[in-house]
């Protein structure tokens, strides 16, 4: 148990160099940290792309950004930037690295570090030399449960006790996002409850067919609920966005795909009733936020990825016919692999998750 052998420590980094949605669970851990080291200052090093998943996160005090690709060029400028960032983690003085992932860049960020304790992943991949010696505290990773536990089990192999059933993941946003979100929902005509559906994810092949989600917006819409559709900025999100709305013909139904950054995105599903959406990084905010969703899942790993949420419906399209296997989809496909989900079990959780906000408000307003 680490922590039993050194002193409680001051500032802890956490390295997660991956996509939105592993930074987002990886959320779980910060708060951990706090409550358990009163007084403890934790930081975290991503991808420059993934900053705004943890811009108003309250339980960390600085956040380094790694760019990558065209963000600062090459040659001599990328060096440079990457040196600048490596000299001010070293100046942080850090007690504890943890590096969640097997990236490079945060091997060398621990080594630069001068940390007392440095935690890496045991893998196949790195097992040489020079791995080890960056980082001599090292687990075997899990895959057994949901990433959240995987991340949490980290703690655990430190001597830090976690409960993961109540470990939510954090999701912030700033009161401008909030401020800006309700004026363009105000200036839709959306006034008081609604429905947020995000269809899309940057993997198509986790996209349902377009007529059938469609289908559950129009039921939405026809039954008074004012339906609100987002997406991310990149234009074939849009257009698919656009061509639900082609479907649409019911009013009520608004669209503020690609206007949105992912905080602003983050206040505006906080709003909502309900969330309905597939496998991305929106619906893991949806779950951090505690907004009820459903959830459409294709070929993924669910038990690994479902939402972290107690408020959460998953419809997997597995049980409704054969699904191609999680390691054999290529993720540059254009198909779909979503279509033996039918609209009405879709429909039944839509209906079902609804009803429950409406008997919950109904004992809040009765104990009141």
């Amino acid at each position: 148990m680490i922590a039993s052998f050194f002193p409680p420590p001051k500032r802890v980094l956490v390295i997660r160099l991956q996509n939105h949605g592993d930074v987002l669970l990886t959320t779980p851990i910060f708060s951990a940290l706090k409550q358990h080291f009163p007084g403890v200052e934790v930081d975290a090093l991503v991808f420059a792309e993934t900053v705004p998943i943890l811009a108003a996160n309250p339980d960390l005090t600085e956040v380094w950004a790694l760019p990558r690709g065209k963000q600062v060029g090459r040659g001599l400028r990328r060096a440079n930037a990457f040196i600048q960032l490596m000299l001010g983690i070293r100046r942080r003085r850090y007690d504890w690295v943890l590096h969640l992932n097997d990236q490079w860049p945060g091997a060398v960020a621990a080594a630069i570090s001068g940390a007392s304790v440095r935690f890496g992943y045991e893998m196949e991949k790195r097992d040489f030399w020079l791995w080890r010696k960056i980082f001599p505290v090292r687990i075997v990773p899990t895959f057994a449960g949901h990433m959240v536990e995987k991340n949490l089990a980290v703690l655990e192999a430190l001597g830090v006790p976690v409960d993961p059933r109540r470990a939510p993941c954090t999701m912030g946003f700033f009161g401008q996002d909030a401020e800006l979100v309700g004026r363009k929902l105000a200036e839709a005509g959306v006034t008081g409850k609604y429905v947020l559906v995000h269809p899309t994810s940057r993997w198509f092949f986790k996209c349902w067919e377009d007529d059938r989600f469609a289908e559950v917006i129009s039921a939405l819409a026809g039954s008074g609920w004012q339906v609100v559709l987002t997406s991310a900025p990149d234009q074939r999100e849009v257009d698919l966005v656009n061509g639900l709305l082609c479907r649409i013909s019911h009013p009520g139904v608004m669209s503020l795909a690609g206007q949105l950054t992912l905080p602003q995105l983050a206040a505006a599903i906080a709003g909502a009733t309900l969330f309905i959406g597939v496998d991305s990084v929106p619906m893991h905010m949806a779950a951090a936020l505690g907004v009820p969703l459903v959830a459409l899942f294709g070929p993924t790993h669910v038990h690994i990825w479902r939402p972290w949420s107690d408020r959460a419906e998953v419809i997997h399209a597995a049980d409704y016919g054969p699904l191609i296997a999680p390691n054999d989809v290529d993720t540059s496909t254009t198909a779909r692999y979503l279509s033996n989900i039918p609209v009405q079990p879709v429909l039944d959780a839509v209906w079902r998750q609804l009803a429950r906000f409406s008997d919950q408000k109904k004992q809040v307003a009765d104990v009141a």
